[in-house]
């Protein structure tokens, strides 16, 4: 039985990985995030507990730590979803970015190689500037605009040095029923506001975790093939008709939805214009079938619905 460590498993992707490892007991698991509320994990917005799996507490940014714990618990694979996701305050706060995205994962690949393991880093489409035209593949050069993708970058290179059997995985415009996401934003400002401004010049794809979760399985179930891959559910769109989207599976009619320039809402940290990527080599290597960005939003939303 192999043993298997998620990080970051408070975050929604790790949230999504709990209720993946509930399902498939041919595993044993440890999942540890830097900060506990409790040992049950709850509903994203305070519903009761929906798994009961215990959750430990490490710092990936502590070298000793990290290797103390893969030896003392015999790990095989590590799926690292821990991160510094936030975009905008990376641009003043490069050295905690850098931390977290680029030193943290180096130890975490440099660890689990003595043991002849494997990881599986998740990265970014934010590797890219967005100025191209048609969906990104893995084979082309990777030129961040912005400290986090600079930053997630770094992480991606310094894996790959650490243990050449490591996977990458980038996504993209990742949401979730668990933390806080561009599909709860929207739903909230959809009911509490009589209009809302949103990007229609930035093109790419919404993902759902669960369904990321559900390929970081297939690839850990039939072997990790070391590489980098691209991941986002099918399909494309831009921020503008995601969020009318999102409105309209919601029944939310109140609320007008009109489209902004990038250069109408100025964030500090660039924006990728256009970070469709192409996913067929991660389809191709383990036969996968990726569901339209569409149907995943409508059962995540008709789950919030339900909590």
């Amino acid at each position: 039985m192999k043993t298997i460590l998620v990080t970051g498993a408070c975050g929604q992707l790790g949230n999504e990985m709990q209720l993946q490892a509930a399902q498939d007991r041919q595993y044993r698991w440890f999942f540890t995030d830097v900060a506990i509320a409790s040992p049950s994990l709850r509903a994203a917005d305070g519903g009761s507990p929906v798994l009961a799996l215990p959750i430990t507490t490490l710092d990936i940014t502590d070298r000793a730590a990290v290797e103390a714990f893969i030896e003392d618990h015999a790990i095989d694979i590590i799926v690292n979803c821990a991160a510094y996701t936030a975009v905008d305050r990376a641009e003043a706060d490069v050295e905690k970015a850098y931390l977290l995205n680029a030193i943290a994962p180096g130890y975490l690949a440099t660890a689990i190689n003595r043991r002849g393991g494997q990881l599986i880093q998740i990265s970014t489409d934010y590797v890219f500037d967005g100025t191209a035209h048609t969906p990104y593949t893995e084979e082309q050069a990777a030129c961040p605009d912005s400290a986090y993708g600079r930053t997630k970058l770094a992480g991606e290179q310094a894996v790959l040095e650490a243990n050449p059997l490591a996977m990458i995985i980038r996504t993209a415009w990742l949401y979730s029923r668990f933390g806080n996401n561009f599909v709860k934003t929207m739903l909230r400002l959809g009911r509490e506001k009589s209009e809302l401004g949103v990007i229609f010049d930035q093109i790419g794809t919404p993902t759902c975790a669960r369904d990321l979760a559900v390929a970081i399985m297939a690839a850990i179930n039939q072997g990790i093939v070391p590489g980098i891959y691209h991941f986002t559910d099918e399909g494309v769109t831009s921020w503008y008709d995601f969020a009318k989207a999102i409105h309209r599976l919601a029944g939310i009619t109140t609320c007008q939805v009109r489209p902004l320039h990038t250069s109408e809402y100025p964030t500090p940290a660039a924006r990728p214009h256009y970070s469709v990527l192409d996913k067929t080599k991660i389809k191709q290597t383990y036969g996968i079938e990726i569901p339209h960005w569409e149907e995943s939003l409508r059962e995540c939303i008709e789950e919030l619905a339900k909590i």
